[in-house]
């Protein structure tokens, strides 16, 4: 951190994990006069904890503009402002954006921060190999406006990365099967860097019985990390090879493996679509 001039730091803090802060981010917390906080009664305690002694403002969706103007006289008499949200990097499906936008409009400097972010650390973890992710954020709580937006969403080739919180984590879930279909790899990823921290890769068709299974599952806040679209022409034709190999009773590996093989079909999307169609034959 400089002392150049003043500017509004945007500072990720922990997800659960108190060790994941950066150094950067310590150093700047140390050394700006406020710290415009999510909810200042949950900053608070993570302030003293890092032995922190910067005045806290509140910033959150509720005051966005207000906290904005107020930060904005803050840098104005020369003193520099350091934004977190609860947990994460703010202003990415948190408070933040409309704040650090009035800052640029201002002319002061907006300098990021890089570090914990839960979309990002999930999707290291998730094993989806597709080559890009559209991070979406929380989806539309009322049921009709989340499908909708799935509908949407739904023939993307790339992986689809969103956040749900845990009283809508099932009704969610059954969104996207719905919309979705049951073939493709979802990736549940909950509480992570805490104690009871959940990775649990299924099938989407399978990931609703998983959570009812056990309550505890449906606690904590969620990543969920679904495998794209299987794409038009090769990966129709791969269906098409999959299912009469499948017909003539090979094993869904060597199945999925040979589908690949013949027409070029993502292996990933061969595998998963093979465990649905031997599943649903099945029953």
């Amino acid at each position: 951190m400089t002392e150049e001039s003043p500017a509004l730091y945007v500072v990720p803090t922990p997800l659960g994990n108190l060790g994941d802060i950066t150094q950067r981010a310590l150093d700047v917390l140390r050394q700006v006069s406020w710290v415009a906080a999510e909810d200042t009664r949950h900053t608070a305690p993570l302030l003293k904890h890092y032995g922190v002694s910067a005045r806290l403002l509140a910033a959150h969706e509720h005051n966005e503009e207000a906290a904005a103007q107020q930060i904005v006289a803050r840098l104005n008499d020369g003193e520099s402002v350091a934004l977190v949200s609860d947990a994460g990097t703010p202003a990415v499906s948190d408070p933040g954006a409309r704040l650090v936008a009035r800052v640029r409009q201002a002319g002061f400097r907006v300098v990021p921060l890089p570090g914990p972010c839960a979309a990002v650390t999930a999707l290291s973890a998730s094993g989806l190999s597709e080559p890009h992710f559209l991070f979406y954020g929380f989806l539309p709580a009322k049921a009709r406006q989340r499908e909708d937006a799935l509908r949407e969403l739904a023939g993307l080739p790339c992986a689809l990365v969103f956040y749900e919180a845990p009283h809508r984590i099932l009704e969610t879930v059954e969104s996207l099967a719905t919309v979705l279909g049951g073939a493709r790899t979802l990736v549940i990823a909950r509480e992570l860097t805490k104690l009871f921290e959940t990775i649990h890769a299924c099938l989407l068709g399978e990931a609703l019985a998983w959570l009812q299974e056990d309550a505890n599952r449906q606690r904590g806040e969620f990543v969920l990390l679904i495998s794209g679209a299987l794409e038009s022409g090769d990966d129709l034709e791969g269906e098409r090879v999959l299912q009469l190999l499948l017909a003539e009773g090979l094993p869904v590996s060597q199945a999925a493996r040979l589908a690949h093989g013949i027409t070029g079909a993502g292996k990933n999307a061969m595998y998963e679509l093979a465990l649905s169609l031997r599943k649903g034959a099945a029953t």
